[in-house]
This record gives structure tokens, sequence and C-alpha cells, in this order.
């Protein structure tokens, strides 16, 4: 018998079965975040529902845990969930299938690439929660090759997503599909208007939910920064933060495949843990490179944004815009993939002068502060590895080997010049590489930006004028044919 004493009193509030709290307690959940406080009482209620809110907010179990409480002894399949990618595909069905194995819950994971025959045959023997990704449910739905297939409630993952991926039009065979008399829940990080649009054809009055401040559509977890830098010193730049940052984890993220694939070359030549991530590599080799990456046997992912949708690695402490995305909705997905769970997160951007555009635009529909820093030169940050390697000595626990050591060198050489000789070879090591300065100093940024502002507003003001005159010598215009035509009929 559960001890439901271990569980938080606002989990038990919602009057989940035993089994469905002993996966809370499980799966270390203390409080319910705030989407799963709003969104668990509707999907309780039987009601369709829009849930917004950021990537790492407890989603997952927002709309697991009340589904699955639902169809716990049930037969068949009763939660479809749609997500946009294999990965994250395969991140939610582990997710659910952790939260609810205490209720018997079996899960089913439906993507290309795999077996129709081993995927079809989970579905029929019983999996109660199927996880699919939208190109192949939609060929098994097409196909007819699912028996009695009638989910209650469908969930549509990470919309914005699907959207930003080309399938919408999937998404919308796939409903023509499923069970008109069912609980349809969407998410979404974003809501652009095609979304909307989706929303009101698949869902019937429903409930919606937005956690996202409208003034700040990033966590406020989140640190957000941005470099000005000369095109050509992008690498150094990169470089120069990463050593600086020391990141626990980072997505650094390209705008082009063959970016990705020169820029994890250029990292793991001068030392670093990296891998590159992009939609030319097979899936395999994808699923390698991410099970490392979540495995921490490497830390730092050179990726495209089609190879992050909907990557899920919670401990990701920082992202990199190696160049700034072409739009907003697609910084926020990229920033999105730190700072997640409640822990903090730091996203940097670099930027060359003729992207103050780019920067502008994204600052105004994120209404949060991206503030201006400028990269450390390379003494400051030979004073950060002064002051790290002093607190790792100070920490060092002494090997009976070291005092050999001393023996033997200390007939020629006092202990003094001993430890001044043993540390200088350490720093010989943490040397750091690069030129001097990298990028423009905080003072020649805002310079530069003060002046492309002021140039595009003059531009702006000059296109008005333009416009006005235009404008009005089409009036003038407009009154002499209309006086001449009085003229003309008075005569």
């Amino acid at each position: 018998m559960q001890d439901n004493s271990t569980i938080k009193s606002e989990f038990l509030d919602f009057g989940f079965g035993s089994e469905i709290n002993k996966g809370i307690t499980n799966a270390g959940f203390k409080v319910p975040s705030p989407i799963q406080k709003s969104a668990i009482p509707i999907i309780i209620e039987g009601r369709d529902l829009v849930a917004q809110a950021n990537t790492g907010t407890g989603k997952t179990a927002a709309f697991g845990l009340p589904s699955m409480d639902k169809i716990a002894n049930q037969k068949g399949t009763g939660l479809l969930v749609i997500t946009p990618t294999r990965e994250l595909a395969s991140q939610v069905a582990d997710e659910l299938y952790n939260l609810g194995k205490y209720a018997g819950i079996r899960t089913a994971t439906v993507y290309g690439g795999s077996s129709y025959t081993r995927q079809i045959s989970l579905i029929e023997k019983g999996a109660q929660v199927v996880v699919a990704t939208p190109g192949r449910l939609k060929d098994l739905l097409s196909g007819n090759k699912l028996r009695d297939f009638s989910p209650k409630i469908v969930v549509l993952d990470e919309a914005d997503e699907m959207l930003d991926m080309g399938f919408l039009e999937d998404i919308k065979d796939i409903f023509s599909y499923l069970p008109k008399d069912r609980q349809t829940i969407l998410c979404s990080a974003t809501m652009p208007k095609p979304i909307r649009i989706l929303a009101d054809k698949i869902l019937k009055h429903p409930e919606t939910v937005s956690i996202v401040d409208k003034n700040d559509a990033t966590n406020k977890d989140i640190h957000q920064s941005y470099y000005v830098i000369e095109e050509r010193e992008r690498t150094d730049a990169l470089v120069r933060l990463i050593d600086h940052n020391n990141p626990k984890k980072a997505i650094i993220f390209c705008r082009m495949k063959i970016e990705v694939d020169r820029l994890a070359d250029t990292l793991i030549s001068k030392g670093y843990s990296a891998k590159g991530l992009h939609g030319d590599m097979d899936q395999r080799a994808r699923d390698e490179v991410i099970k490392n990456f979540r495995n921490s046997k490497i830390n730092i992912l050179v990726a495209t944004d089609v190879a992050a949708r909907g990557l899920d690695v919670k401990d990701v402490s920082h992202v990199i815009n190696y160049h700034i995305p072409f739009d907003p909705e697609s910084y926020v997905h990229r920033v999105g993939r730190t700072g997640r769970a409640g822990q903090k997160g730091e996203a940097i951007t670099l930027i060359a002068p003729m992207e103050f555009k780019e920067l502008l635009r994204i600052q105004k529909t994120m209404g949060a502060p991206i503030s201006l820093e400028s990269i450390p030169s390379s003494f400051d940050l030979k004073e950060k590895e002064l002051i790290s390697l002093a607190n790792e000595i100070s920490k060092a626990k002494i090997k009976g080997e070291a005092s050999k050591i001393i023996s033997s060198l200390g007939i020629e050489i006092d202990s003094s010049e001993i430890a001044l000789k043993a540390i200088s070879l350490l720093l010989s090591k943490h040397s750091a590489t690069g030129p001097e300065h990298i990028g423009f100093s905080q003072k020649e940024a805002k310079k530069l930006l003060e002046r492309f502002q002021n140039s595009s507003q003059r531009s702006s003001n000059s296109r008005g004028k333009r416009n006005g005159r235009s404008s009005g010598r089409s009036n003038d215009r407009n009154r002499r044919n209309r006086s001449g035509g009085s003229r003309s009929r008075r005569k």
C-alpha cells in the first residue's frame, strides 16, 4: 500500500489513484508546477484544453498524470500523444512510463526508421499510451494498419514546432481518422496564428491556460546576453566564451549543416568534448550523439535548429547562438533548451553589426532583457584561471608519490622554487588562446547600435516624407482634375 504521507498535499488534492501517486513520489515531484496546478483540474473534468507554457515547465506530467489516472483500468489505447520528433517521442514515452508503471500503464512509441510490425504489435498487445510522430502515425492510420484504434484522449505536444517543421497538413489528416468523441489537449510554447486556427478546428470549447508572460516569452531563470563581434571573430569569440564560462553542458546553434560539421571539427581539434547534430545524419548516428550528450559523455553539442527541435536535456547550462536566428520564435525555442526544471541557464548570442536588425526584432517580440556584454580578454581569462587553479590546489589531497618527488628534487632546489615550478607547469596547460581582445567593447557596441538605430529612423522618416509628398502631389492632381472637370461641365 502506497504511503501517501510522502506526497505533498497539493498532489493529493487531485485525487489520483494510489498507483499514480506512487509514480509521482518515485519521480521525486514535491509540489505541482504552475502549469500542472492549472491544467490538471481541467483535464480531470474532461474538458478540452489549450496549454501554453515554456519548455521545461512540466507539461508532460501536466497532461500525463490525469490522463493515465483515467485510463489505468481500461483496455486498448486510451492516450495518444503526437510529438514533432523521434527524440521527443522517446523522451515523452519514457517519462509517461515512469509515472504510470505502478498503475500497469504500458507505452508504445511510433516513429519512422523502425519496424512497422513491431510498433503495430505493441499497440495491438494493449499499450494504453501511444506516443507518435506525425509521419509514421499518418502512414499507419491512412493505411488502415491499426485495428480498433480509438484513443479517448489526444494530446498535440509542441504544436508550434509541428508548424515550424511543416507537419500542419499531416496533423489535420491525422485528426480526420481519430474519434470525434474525444478529449483533446494542445500544448505549445508559442501561439502563432496557424496554431490558433488549428486549435479552433480540433478542439471543442477549450479552456485556455497560459503560464507564459506575454511581456516575457522566455524563462526568467535564463540570463540572456549578446556580444558584438566582427564576422571573422566568431570562432575565436566562441572558444573564449567556452573557456571563460566553462559550461557544464552546452548547445551551440548554427544556421547550416556545413557550419555544424566545421565548428564541431574545430572544437574537437582544440580538445573540447564536442559532437555535431544535423538532419543529414542517419537516425542511428543522431541517437548515439543525443545519448552521449544526455549521459555527459560529451558536453558540447553543435546543432542546427531542425536537429535540436524537441530535444529535452534537463541539465543544459548554456545555449550559444553562433549565429542569431532569423526569427523570434526560433530564438524562443533555442533559448528554451536551458534553464529547465527550475535550474538557472545562460543564453548567449554572437552578432555582427550587420545583424542589429534581427537583434532588435527579437528584443521587441520577447520583451525580455538581453544584456550587451563584451568578450573577456585573454588577461581576464588568465586571471580567472589563476583563481580557479588556486582553489584547486587548496582543495587537492596530497598523494604519497608527491613527497618522493619533493625528496628527489629537494637536494638541488628549495621547496618554494619547487612549488613555483609546479604551478608554472600547471599554468602552461591552462594558457588562454586567441588574440588579447575579441569583438567590440560595450562602449563601442553601444555607439554602433545607436548609429544603426539613428540611420534606420532617418530612413523611415525619409520614406514617410516621400510618401507624404507623393500623396500631396496626388491630391493636388486630383483637385486640379476635379476643378478642370467642373469648368468643362460649366462650359
